[in-house]
């Protein structure tokens, strides 16, 4: 296994971990900033306010996208398994 083979494999699962962990953390930063401007406007500083929006969007995104995140990460997870005899050899 040569490093340039140890860095490609490690490039690609940065990549799946970035496009598995987006829709998440975006949808999350979205709901966030819509309850900071609420927050600003309102002049209300509750730091737990924004906690339970988050959560339910968290959860609708992973209702909506959790077939597809799965099917990203088994995809990548059988291509990783069967590329181990090249990876070794």
């Amino acid at each position: 296994m040569t490093p340039e083979t140890v860095m490609n494999v490690g490039r690609q699962t940065l990549e799946v971990v970035a496009l598995l962990a987006g829709p998440l953390l975006i949808s999350s930063l979205v709901v966030g900033l819509i309850i900071a401007m609420f927050q600003a406007a309102t002049q209300i500083n509750e730091m737990t306010l924004t906690f339970i929006p988050k959560l339910i969007t968290i959860a609708a995104v992973l209702m909506i996208a959790g077939p597809w995140l799965l099917q990203t990460l088994m995809s990548f997870t059988v291509r990783l398994f069967q590329s181990i005899p090249q990876l070794i050899g």
